[in-house]
């Protein structure tokens, strides 16, 4: 609809242009062309996207911001009513224009139809060397495409040669083009009349080209426009056509007399070029607008639900299958429209199983507990509690269901198959090494626990069915590792182990452009973590080379890799660099990066492209953009909040202004990064903040992210937040940790 709207404005727009400027001249040919392009670039700008550009211009952005905010209507959440006035009405229209439409489109075809059905009919002979189909009777001479119709009997030798001269003229340069153009461009946008309006103009400047062709070749003019009057009665045998005495004849009659218009005149069409980036620009800074606007409007209804999340009083008992009290069980708390995933509220059951604790009152309620032969879970939804909230938890023996906000998954239970592997990490030379990383497969991970000390010394408790990996990196860049199967390992004694590290060569996964994807409905994932994962990857793990150090070299490293169907990392190269030590840290450290959850498309795991900037950079200053991975040397970390962090308060943090203010801010202050929005990278970022006692936003993080651009525009958003009013517990300002979404979605 949008698209259809911006097509009809340039329309009108075009029309006052070529009113204003081209109206009166003699440059037949010129004004052909820019009628032509009027209808062209009218269809074409709305779908010239430059948004990217126009984000990455301060004023057009501002632009853009300040149509967003006055322009655009603000949408207001209401309850609908049963019957929408406004969408059945609305459907009325569009059923009309439908209607009109294709009514105009019948006739359009019933026309050509006609002219088809007159060309069979009508026998052909030669006149003056030019094949011409005769008319039964004295009608209008005209021609459609290379076919001229004409009554020879009807004319004189003199008027029959200027007829055919005008019509070889409409022939010869494919006038029924622009006929044709006038005529869809009219059933398209039926109810605007300057697209009548210059349709009529496009078959006048066609006239106006053919009476000139006809005075060229010698013709007298006062005797031609006789002949033109004198052929004014005669009925037209068809309606589309390039007609010899089409009206009206008083204009064309005027312009065959008018004075040519200067050479010079020519250069006034150049105009045309800045009205058609113009009419660009502005499509796009509304398209911008629009996307804003979206954005903003999806943020506040995520966020609007944990807003109105008040604070309650949860109490009750929990009981084994036989009714018998249960200590120490685990108390959780899941908010809906946060994440999918339960947090710790500091609660457990007495040891008569009674318990009391705060929570919010649209929040699902875990109780957990786990002993030597499983881990239960129950959970309980808001409706389920009554208005007292107050129940007795049964914990089951089966396999019990845990909720989220995407469903129910069922909880896998099996009993423990820990085994315990000790002994001596070595290299090649039977040198023990140190600060070996121990990396198990992604679905053993929760039950795993290991170390390593200086020695070499190392113990793993894992899963009989777990491979594992060892990998150790040197000071000189090189990696050895091994990989033990469970095949090898149920050989060696678990007891007295020699692991012996070689040297590895990172093999990239055979994968063309072909296969590979660069943006897919669930895109690859970090697998300890997420995006905050990947982080602390980079930060554990990042070295800044020392000759690089030495030499005052920094600057951004873009790596790009593909994260293959099995989660594998290859294809690993350097997009930009900036200096060869730099470069190969980058590639070093994403090369060892451990196995991705890979991205899915339609459900079936698919290669990705994936893109991460590395900043290396040497000064202490703050950097404007954080939209991108940065290893900064000699940086000190945020100051620690001083007291106790609530997840609840009686009263949560609120922003000032309310929803309004922070819909407000949101709406000034997001930038859809260009890079994301190239890639067409979208989705949701949950970013958590503590909200000190001074209502001074803190400790940003991110939860769950979507792409390094997004989540850095998502935290830089949250950083320009001015100060809240604080929660408060017993009447006292507390530090609260709030959770909230900014949601990315392109137009």
């Amino acid at each position: 609809m949008v698209y259809f709207l911006k097509i009809n404005v340039a329309i009108a727009l075009f029309y006052a242009f070529y009113r204003l400027f081209f109206y009166k001249d003699t440059f037949f040919a010129w004004r052909r062309t820019a009628l032509l392009c009027f209808f062209a670039v009218s269809a074409a700008v709305p779908l010239l996207d430059i948004q990217q550009w126009i984000v990455q211009q301060e004023p057009m952005a501002a632009m853009a911001d300040l149509y967003a905010a006055v322009v655009l209507p603000e949408l207001t959440l209401t309850p609908q009513p049963e019957t929408d006035w406004r969408q059945l009405m609305a459907d009325g229209i569009v059923f009309a224009y439908w209607l009109v439409a294709a009514l105009l489109a019948l006739r359009f075809l019933f026309q050509l139809a006609g002219i088809v059905r007159l060309a069979r009919r009508c026998p052909t002979q030669k006149i003056d060397g030019t094949t011409v189909h005769l008319l039964p009777r004295a009608e209008g001479p005209f021609s459609f495409f290379r076919w001229i119709f004409v009554c020879p009997d009807a004319h004189t030798g003199d008027e029959l040669h200027e007829i055919l001269t005008h019509e070889r003229t409409h022939a010869r340069q494919w006038h029924s083009i622009d006929v044709l153009t006038g005529e869809l461009a009219c059933i398209i946008c039926w109810f605007n009349p300057f697209t009548w309006l210059m349709k009529r103009e496009i078959r006048t400047n066609l006239e106006y080209m053919a009476d000139e062709k006809v005075l060229e070749t010698g013709h007298d003019s006062r005797t031609y426009q006789y002949h033109l009057l004198g052929l004014s009665h005669h009925k037209a045998a068809a309606t589309i056509y390039n007609s010899f005495n089409v009206l009206p004849l008083k204009k064309r009659i005027i312009m065959m007399n008018k004075r040519r218009t200067r050479a010079i005149g020519r250069t006034k069409y150049l105009m045309f070029l800045p009205l058609a980036a113009l009419l660009m620009i502005v499509s796009n800074i509304e398209a911008v607008a629009r996307a804003t606007q979206k954005i903003t409007t999806e943020v506040i209804e995520a966020v609007a639900p944990a807003m109105s999340n008040k604070t309650v009083t949860y109490t009750g008992v929990v009981e084994d299958s036989k009714g018998r009290p249960l200590e120490g069980v685990e108390i959780l708390a899941l908010t809906q429209g946060e994440n999918s995933e339960f947090r710790q509220i500091n609660a457990r059951s007495e040891a008569d199983g009674s318990f009391s604790f705060e929570a919010g009152s649209n929040d699902i309620i875990g109780f957990s507990l786990v002993n030597s032969e499983r881990k239960q879970i129950v959970q309980v939804k808001p409706e389920e509690w009554g208005e007292n909230h107050e129940k007795t938890i049964v914990m089951p023996d089966n396999p019990l269901i845990l909720a989220d906000e995407q469903g129910t998954k069922e909880l896998q239970q099996e009993k423990s198959d820990k085994v315990t592997y000790k002994g001596k990490i070595v290299d090649e030379a039977g040198n023990p090494l140190g600060d070996v990383k121990i990396i198990i497969d992604q679905k053993y991970q929760s039950m795993t626990t290991s170390t390593v000390n200086d020695k070499g010394e190392f113990r793993v408790e894992t899963s009989s069915k777990a491979d594992i990996l060892f990998e150790y990196t040197g000071k000189d860049g090189k990696t050895l590792a091994w990989m033990c199967r469970t095949t090898e390992l149920a050989k060696m004694d678990p007891d007295n182990m020699v692991i012996k590290l070689i040297p590895v060569k990172i093999i990239k996964p055979n994968v063309t452009d072909a296969d590979v994807y660069e943006v897919v409905e669930n895109m690859p994932e970090f697998p300890d973590g997420g995006m905050p994962g990947l982080m602390k990857y980079l930060s554990a793990n990042i070295r800044y080379p020392e000759a690089a150090h030495k030499a005052g070299t920094q600057g951004r490293v873009t790596v790009q890799f593909v994260v293959g169907k099995d989660g594998s990392i290859g294809n690993v190269g350097i997009l930009r660099g900036v200096d060869p030590n730099l470069d190969a840290e980058a590639i070093r450290v994403i090369s060892s990066m451990p196995k991705w959850k890979p991205g899915t498309q339609k459900g079936e795991p698919v290669n990705v492209r994936y893109t991460v900037p590395v900043m290396f950079r040497l000064t202490p200053e703050p950097v404007d953009k954080i939209d991108e991975m940065i290893v900064v040397g000699y940086r000190n970390p945020d100051a620690p909040v001083t007291g106790e962090v609530y997840e609840v308060s009686d009263k949560m943090p609120e922003f000032p202004g309310g929803m309004t203010g922070l819909m407000q801010h949101l709406s000034k202050n997001i930038r859809y990064p260009a890079e994301a929005h190239t890639n067409n990278i979208q989705g949701r970022v949950v970013v958590s903040v503590i909200i000190n006692t001074e209502g001074k936003v803190t400790n940003a993080k991110i939860v769950q992210g979507v792409a390094p651009s997004l989540d850095a525009e998502a935290l830089r958003v949250t950083g320009t937040m001015p100060d809240w009013i604080p929660g408060t517990k017993d009447g006292k300002p507390v530090n609260v940790k709030y959770t909230f979404p900014v949601v990315f979605r392109l137009q």
